[in-house]
């Protein structure tokens, strides 16, 4: 049963059949998507968007089209300027509970936060986009201690769960931030049962068959607010009992059957398995246990919904060369849907692929 689960996570994600038109939609279909490898995350969007390279999805994030901010769990998060503000009211505060005996350590008070989200917000008045380093300089200005990678990096997060600040555009290689004001103009937020419902209702249709305890582990929310929202969005849903477990999805994807066979290099903490706490359905327990981090299979090669080894690039002079970690011997059928998929990597990067 569980590579049934499997194959219709493929649908539901967009993987498998009815890529989308652009990144932006991607993003708002997953509700949010982790982002702290932005390189590899920009493949993971490209994977389910139609006709999409690494130039369109980097116009998406430069022109604000994806944002980058901290949201839901303590990391990285794209999201789109129409869900980032509700998203950030409904999950902030678990974000900083996370975060607070750090913020303890560094000596991160709210009077802190307060004087530098004043200074961060004069800073970048008019339009203007500010990396982490000149951002620096401007926060010893305003006198705010800053000394040190990590309560720089806790200053700057709790500006933009604040709703002061989220991501600018790239300046060559180097993030920028912006007022979230210029980039997602202030709108009036629903209601927190809402807001519940809302991203419940989002999660269980564009990852599901997904359980409870899925959706907690993904939103960041205590048990009894993932509960609450999973049942004000019931009627959008429909429950399967599968080995013993309740799981939930949308009702189009409950007749789904095997999809056409692929396989797919996914990037480090795609929401094909970072989304769930029980990834059991997607991996073969002869691998071992993927973890969230970087372990042998942190970057999967994923075969008919199942993981099956892992995968790493480098450079080799003007090419990528992708070295592959398979534990089973392939046969020359399975052998050639990973070559595809190494190649439509280098098609996304526009750059030829030398596979090992």
């Amino acid at each position: 049963m569980s590579i049934k689960i499997a194959w219709a996570r493929l649908h539901c994600q967009r993987l498998a059949a009815g890529r989308l038109a652009t990144p932006e939609k991607v993003v708002g279909w997953l509700g949010a998507v982790q982002a702290q490898e932005y390189h590899f995350t920009k493949w993971g969007l490209a994977l389910r968007t139609r006709l999409a390279s690494d130039a369109s999805v980097e116009r998406a994030f430069a022109t604000g089209r994806i944002l980058r901010t901290h949201v839901m769990r303590a990391t990285w998060h794209f999201v789109t300027p129409a869900d980032i503000r509700w998203l950030l009211a409904l999950t902030a505060p678990r974000v900083r509970a996370a975060v607070a005996y750090y913020d303890r350590q560094l000596g991160i008070t709210p009077a802190v936060t307060t004087r530098a989200n004043r200074a961060i917000a004069a800073a970048l008045a008019g339009g203007a986009q500010l990396t982490r380093t000149e951002l620096k300089a401007v926060l010893s200005g305003a006198a705010v201690r800053v000394t040190g990678t990590q309560r720089l990096a806790h200053v700057i997060m709790h500006a933009e769960l604040d709703a002061v600040i989220c991501s600018g555009a790239r300046r060559g290689k180097q993030f920028t931030y912006a007022l979230l004001d210029d980039r997602a103009p202030a709108t009036s937020l629903p209601a927190r049962e809402d807001a519940l419902a809302e991203l419940a209702r989002r999660y269980f249709t564009s990852h599901g068959p997904a359980q409870l305890k899925d959706f907690v582990w993904w939103s960041g929310l205590t048990t009894g607010e993932a509960r609450a929202g999973l049942e004000m969005s019931r009627h959008h849903l429909t429950e399967e009992e599968i080995g013993g477990a309740r799981y939930w999805l949308a009702p189009s994807r409950r007749t789904l059957g095997q999809p056409r066979r692929a396989a797919y290099l996914l990037p480090p903490y795609d929401e094909f398995l970072i989304a769930y706490k029980d990834r059991s359905a997607s991996l073969d327990p002869a691998l071992g246990r993927p973890g969230a981090g970087r372990g042998p299979y942190a970057a999967p090669v994923v075969l008919d919904g199942r993981v099956v080894g892992g995968w790493r690039r480098g450079l080799k002079g003007d090419r990528i060369a992708i070295t592959f970690d398979l534990p089973r011997r392939l046969g020359s059928a399975d052998a050639r849907l990973v070559e595809e998929a190494a190649s439509r990597y280098g098609d996304f990067l526009g750059a030829d692929v030398v596979m090992r």
